[in-house]
């Protein structure tokens, strides 16, 4: 009796097994894959997220915990490619380089962030977009001389500005004074604000095609934006106000006194986790270095009278460029109880640092080739979407 034949192989069979495997790959439960999550960095993520479409769409509803790690964006100089690179503090050996962003981006300079959006500024025109430095989404603002409000702009033939304020004053200097922004990464909703020439604040939502102008907003000199409300620092009497944006209309909700001497880089608005309003003054000297002084001259309270000195952060750190603090407790990478800033205030130097409110020291976060990157030009940025 002889031997049955061997069937003969599947030529197909080796692609069911693989698709079965996939299938059983994207049938994850979603509680184990934030588990899986949790324990990635940054770009092991990103890759997570593209292994299959449930993987992705698993990731939009995980919230990490390193998005509270601030990032820090550096433009390289002589960019011929048009990449742009990333610092990580809990990876402070690594490095990492964006795609091509395009020449317009290149040539643009970033004026605030906000998650991984970020406000760019054309520097011939002023026009203003926002770049999401991952997606390459983009989104167009208003021509800048496109104003409702009683200062007038005009754009002349060469490109530049002829300004006329309500009160009659003539300039033709544009100056994009402390902008910020906020961004819903769904939706898409925004608001973006800023300071125009001393002259008022305006601000543009989406969907409008012109800026609007609050009144009574003038000589604006530092501004926060914050849970929907916006924290403006001026150098008159009236000195802190507060106008809420929480609801479909704008309302100023605080004004009081601030007794500062502005018309200097070194004093800004810091507002906390719980909402406190920090005034806070740095000073550099050649013999001692940097130094800080700190005042809370506001509380979910009110306005405090007698301004009180803040010697602690506690379990925050301060991010000063952005003007707010963020949890730093048992989180790698980031020091509580410590000042993020960029720059000396004696200009020759574009030092990243940060500083210990307990031991008084500076220190270096980072040693950056200064051949290699512009480091004036850094911006701290939160790699994860915010709301």
């Amino acid at each position: 009796m002889g031997k049955k034949p061997r069937p003969k192989p599947n030529p197909n069979s080796h692609k069911r097994l693989r698709r079965d495997a996939v299938n059983s790959w994207s049938n994850l439960p979603s509680d184990l894959l934030a588990s899986v999550y949790e324990r990635l960095g940054f770009v092991d993520l990103q890759r997570a997220k593209s292994v299959c479409p449930s993987w992705h769409y698993a990731s939009r509803r995980f919230v990490p915990k390193c998005h509270i790690i601030p990032w820090l964006f550096i433009l390289p100089k002589n960019n011929k490619n048009n990449s742009f690179t990333f610092f990580n503090p809990q990876e402070k050996e690594k490095l990492y380089r964006t795609q091509d962003l395009g020449v317009e981006f290149a040539e643009s300079v970033c004026r605030a962030t906000y998650g991984s959006w970020f406000l760019m500024q054309y520097p011939r025109r002023y026009n203003l977009c926002m770049v999401n430095i991952f997606t390459n989404e983009k989104i167009n603002l208003p021509p800048v001389e496109y104003q409702l409000g009683t200062t007038k702009i005009e754009r002349t033939k060469d490109d530049g500005f002829r300004i006329l304020g309500h009160d009659g004053r003539e300039t033709r200097r544009m100056n994009i004074r402390s902008p910020v922004f906020w961004i819903d990464g769904k939706s898409k909703d925004y608001i973006v604000l800023w300071g125009l020439s001393g002259l008022c604040v305006v601000y543009s939502k989406n969907g409008d095609t012109s800026w609007s102008q609050i009144p009574k907003s003038s000589d604006c000199y530092h501004m926060v934006y914050k849970d929907h409300k916006l924290y403006f620092l001026t150098s008159k009497v009236d000195g802190l106000k507060i106008f809420d944006f929480s609801e479909h209309f704008r309302r100023e909700a605080f004004h009081g006194s601030i007794s500062t001497p502005i018309y200097s880089n070194g004093t800004k608005l810091v507002v906390t986790v719980s909402g406190d309003v920090l005034k806070v003054k740095r000073m550099f000297d050649s013999w001692s270095g940097n130094s800080f002084t700190i005042y809370k001259v506001y509380s979910s309270l009110g306005f405090l009278e007698d301004h009180e000195e803040v010697d602690s952060l506690g379990d925050e750190a301060m991010l000063l460029d952005q003007g707010i603090t963020v949890p730093a407790n048992d989180i790698e990478g980031i020091k509580r109880n410590s000042i993020y800033f960029i720059g000396n205030l004696d200009k020759n130097t574009t030092d990243i640092s940060v500083f210990d409110l307990e031991t008084q020291k500076t220190e270096l976060i980072h040693k950056f080739d200064c051949s290699s990157y512009q480091l004036s030009n850094a911006r701290w940025f939160f790699p994860y979407q915010v709301s």
